[in-house]
């Protein structure tokens, strides 16, 4: 359990009453936390590739569960998992926006979790422009590097065990990309069902943090 958690749990009552956090037995907001933990921990690396940044996201979270109205809550452990999702991809965006060399136009931001109906579609939208492109321009292997990378900021060792490359070859794939995209290559016809899965797999990527439909989607001989 971490310090944060220790401290919510064993902190002695102010008061001197004999309360939960006195008798060190978690109370009913700490318990829901812990028991979710595991899974928004895993949430969180998934998205951020970082144990030490996944860790600074659950604290966040637990800080964020702590000042929320649980009396309106309906599905505790739904809420810690969107708020997850939504602190890690805040994260990652940012990343995004500090790189010299960034998606740009080809890879817009996912939506909002609270986003309106009209700014969901007007960002599919883009999405599927944005897939189409990379359909269009990038070989399979540098699709799925650079989504993966400048999508998520998956770490190339991970990229390079998915696509059965070695870690150099999965940067030059990233670099390779990059500088089609840039260039405008020549375009290759796109398959429609391909295309849909890709932009269904990596919404529902962006939006919930489940990101193994896109890794199989984008996986050699998917």
């Amino acid at each position: 359990m971490n310090t944060y958690l220790v401290e919510a749990v064993q902190d002695p009552d102010p008061a001197g009453t004999t309360s939960a956090a006195a008798t060190g037995v978690p109370d009913e907001a700490t318990a829901v936390f812990v028991q979710a933990r595991p899974g928004l921990l895993r949430i969180a690396n998934r998205i951020v590739a970082d144990a030490g940044e996944a860790e600074d996201i659950l604290q966040e979270a637990w800080l964020r569960w702590q000042r929320t109205d649980r009396t309106v809550v309906l599905n505790p452990t739904a809420l810690l998992r969107t708020t997850t999702v939504r602190l890690a991809l805040n994260l990652v965006q940012s990343a995004w926006k500090r790189r010299e060399t960034c998606a740009g136009p080809w890879f817009p931001e996912p939506p909002a979790l609270d986003a309106t109906p009209e700014a969901v579609a007007e960002r599919h939208d883009a999405v599927e422009r944005a897939v189409r492109l990379l359909m269009e321009t990038l070989t399979p292997t540098q699709r799925a590097a650079y989504v993966l990378r400048e999508g998520f900021g998956y770490p190339y060792d991970r990229i390079a065990e998915l696509l059965g490359i070695g870690v150099p070859n999965a940067r030059q794939q990233v670099s390779r990309a990059q500088d089609r995209l840039t260039a405008h290559r020549v375009r290759q016809p796109v398959d429609a069902v391909a295309h849909r899965r890709l932009v269904q797999a990596f919404l529902t990527a962006a939006r919930s943090g489940d990101l193994a439909p896109l890794e199989t989607v984008l996986s050699p001989g998917r």
